[in-house]
């Protein structure tokens, strides 16, 4: 692999021209609508539950959702009409991460097919140099009530006993197909209240197909008070066992959620007090795990621009090729598109998830990324201004 070494100083997070290069007027139009109407929070809160009415009696307004929202933030409905979006991507030198977004469910059937879906991104990805990692969430392979139960350390009966071994043996065939076609595989995050029981499995995947390279991943949410030093106990555990630790770090996905729950069950929150914590802590993870680049291969997911700038800068301060394959930046389909193309521009590893499915299925995913925006302070101001500019910089061309 040729290694590159420009500098950091050549990265501009303002450049439209590079960060819109692939999109069309019509795409830039849409998206500024689209960002428009996401930034209302009263349409955002009510556009879930009239959007789901409308599906659950049949109201024909699928093909609405799938020329606007869905096109947007995701690929297609199936891995094959995701390649456009592959295809654009790579010609931005940005990776495709497919996700397979259908969650919620709570049947056994649907538990098999989705492993089963999981394993063709997978096999997929095999040998192609567009899509560098694969993803996958958990509770896509097993029940939301299981995992709950044993993270509080409950006794199974012998149906869930059965259950467990099913869910265990749906993971193993995931990271066993990752190894043995040597693609990297991310475990998302989830919950707080079952997350314990998440790394715990993942800790023990990674002890088993990462003992030569980093295959499977784990996501530490770095808006909770305790990741970071479970960021650096798990690394610690790795260097003593000898295996590769492989981390995807976020700040996270569930901030309103766990505040209520905590405060519903009484307990103290696990999330951080203020944002300023958030950032600190993930800016932390970041030079920890650029400390330990030679046993931890990293993937930074965040939309943050400092915390992006802060992980080229310090790329640069090592003398660490940009292109290392350990260090990976990632952001979503259809959102920070001057952080993806601009960082791409200049040599770095860079990609977005691309998350497809059915549009009834990936509703669920589409409602959280539409949520996050708005509560992100500034987040939807940046996306209309830069698309703003670049609209008018191919005005003046």
């Amino acid at each position: 692999m040729q290694q590159t070494k420009l500098k950091s100083t050549n990265l501009s997070f303002d450049n439209t021209e590079i960060a819109f290069r692939g999109k069309t007027d019509a795409d830039l139009k849409r998206a500024y609508w689209l960002f428009k109407m996401i930034s209302i929070n009263f349409l955002t809160k009510i556009g879930p539950p009239i959007t789901n009415f409308a599906l659950n009696i049949g109201l024909p307004i699928t093909s609405l959702i799938k020329s606007t929202i869905f096109q947007h933030f995701c690929g297609g409905e199936s891995i094959l009409e995701c390649e456009q979006t592959v295809r654009q991507l790579h010609a931005g030198n940005v990776g495709s991460i497919l996700d397979y977004s259908v969650e919620g469910e709570e049947d056994e059937t649907v538990f098999d097919a989705t492993c089963e879906e999981i394993k063709n991104t997978i096999r997929h990805a095999n040998g192609d140099e567009r899509i560098p990692l694969t993803v996958f969430k958990v509770t896509g392979l097993g029940r939301f009530g299981l995992l709950e139960k044993l993270d509080k350390k409950q006794l199974l009966n012998e149906n869930e006993k059965a259950e467990f071994v099913r869910f265990k043996n749906r993971l193993d065939q995931i990271a066993s197909l990752s190894h043995d076609l040597d693609v990297k595989v991310m475990v998302d995050a989830e919950e707080t209240w079952i997350q314990n029981t998440i790394d715990s499995l993942v800790l023990d995947m990674m002890r088993k197909y990462n003992q030569t390279k980093a295959i499977v991943f784990n996501t530490y949410q770095l808006y909770r008070n305790d990741k970071l030093e479970s960021l650096k106990a798990d690394a610690k555990t790795a260097s003593i066992e000898r295996f590769f630790l492989g981390a995807k770090l976020v700040r996270g996905a569930y901030m309103e959620k766990e505040r209520k729950r905590a405060v519903e069950f009484n307990y103290p929150s696990p999330i951080h007090k203020d944002k300023e914590s958030t950032d600190q802590d993930y800016d932390l993870a970041l030079k920890y795990c650029i400390s330990k680049i030679e046993i931890i291969s990293f993937i930074a997911g965040t939309h943050n621009e400092q915390s992006c700038r802060l992980l080229a800068e310090l790329l640069d301060e090592k003398g660490i090729p940009h292109n290392h394959e350990h260090v990976y930046f990632s952001q979503l389909l259809g959102m920070s598109d001057n952080l993806s193309f601009n960082l791409s521009s200049v040599g770095y590893n860079v990609t977005k998830y691309v998350p497809y499915g059915p549009v009834k299925a990936v509703m669920p995913y589409l409602f959280r990324r539409a949520e996050e925006n708005t509560s992100v302070a500034g987040q939807m101001g940046r996306e209309l201004r830069l698309i703003a500019l670049e609209k008018k910089r191919r005005k003046l061309k």
